[in-house]
């Protein structure tokens, strides 16, 4: 359970009050209370982070044989319309190709093999879904593919018939569905923190490098935990104030109490050459899992992430080098 930061708190002294089944905030003569659920018990320095709620795994997201529509997330204008496919396939992880060797008796079969989808395929990858463009009218001119309305970057062109579109960046739905607009940073966080809970799972990975396009490491993520439920007091128009955690970003669900599924990770921000050392280290480690994402994406989870921190009392900011 996170509490406010001090900034966020009135300028009176403030007295918090733990119980096994509330939370109470006494400030000058107000007291503000969050009653917990009833599965809900509290514990000493948890790390929350990224909401998981609102978007369910990328492996449910696509189904063969239906017909499904790409919108940019920024501005929700259509970039595939209509597409219905036959195979909807994951594709391999990108250090795949270094257990070859232990597969096979001879050189490498697959050495001068690509993984391309035909005309009907989707292939998922961590980050990205990869689709055929032949039903396109035309290829972009330029690697990197841009939404036309708001010239945000979607993905990158990877041969002469095949793009890449990143799931941060676009929004995938029924063809008979409607584009429900979803704010940026909670659509963001939700997007990253349903990746890194899939790729725990199914490959017992929990230390991760966000990379841009351009290759460039931008942060060292570890993840702690992905049974997390953020519990956040709705109360009056003036407490809601005091205890939101995230201002605008989440949509309180009903009730009394807002709850959310969340993960608990520990980062290091790389940008400007910061924790260079951690980072390389990090690089040539092949438990440490690579995600590609565009490079203003990796600046927003940044950003997300240390108003997360913010967020935080002082005194639970930190954890050895990492930032929670």
């Amino acid at each position: 359970l996170c509490v406010p930061s001090e900034a966020a708190l009135p300028s009176s002294p403030v007295d918090v009050s733990v119980a096994a089944d509330r939370l109470e905030v006494r400030s000058g003569g107000s007291c503000e209370a969050a009653a917990l659920p009833a599965e809900v018990s509290l514990a000493p320095r948890i790390c929350l982070l990224l909401s998981i709620d609102s978007i369910f795994t990328l492996r449910d997201s696509l189904k063969p044989q239906k017909n499904y529509i790409f919108y940019c997330q920024s501005c929700g204008d259509i970039i595939v319309k209509d597409r219905k496919f036959l195979r909807v396939l994951p594709l391999p992880s990108e250090k795949w190709s270094a257990l070859v060797e232990e597969w096979c008796c001879h050189p490498d079969p697959f050495a001068r093999s690509t993984l391309h989808p035909q005309h009907d395929d989707c292939f998922l990858g961590d980050t990205f879904f990869l689709l055929n463009s032949g039903s396109e009218s035309h290829m972009p001119e330029s690697p990197i593919v841009i939404c036309k309305r708001c010239k945000t970057m979607l993905g990158e062109t990877v041969s002469t018939d095949t793009i890449k579109y990143y799931v941060t960046e676009v929004v995938v739905q029924l063809s008979e569905g409607s584009f429900s607009p979803t704010p940026r940073s909670q659509f963001v966080q939700s997007m990253v923190a349903q990746v890194l809970v899939e790729l725990s799972s199914a490959k017992s990975t929990f230390r991760f490098t966000v990379k841009g396009e351009n290759g460039k490491i931008y942060i060292l993520i570890w993840l702690l935990n992905s049974d997390t439920l953020l519990v956040e007091s709705l109360g009056s128009s003036s407490s809601y104030s005091v205890f939101t955690l995230f201002g605008d970003t989440f949509m309180p669900s009903s009730g009394p109490v807002g709850t959310w599924n969340a993960v608990k990770v520990l980062y290091q921000p790389c940008i400007k050459s910061r924790n260079k050392d951690i980072a390389d280290t990090w690089e040539n480690d092949i438990g440490v899992h690579s995600l590609k994402l565009p490079s203003e994406t990796c600046m927003e989870l940044l950003l997300i992430l240390g108003l997360s921190t913010a967020s935080l009392p002082p005194s639970l900011r930190y954890m050895n080098p990492f930032q929670v």
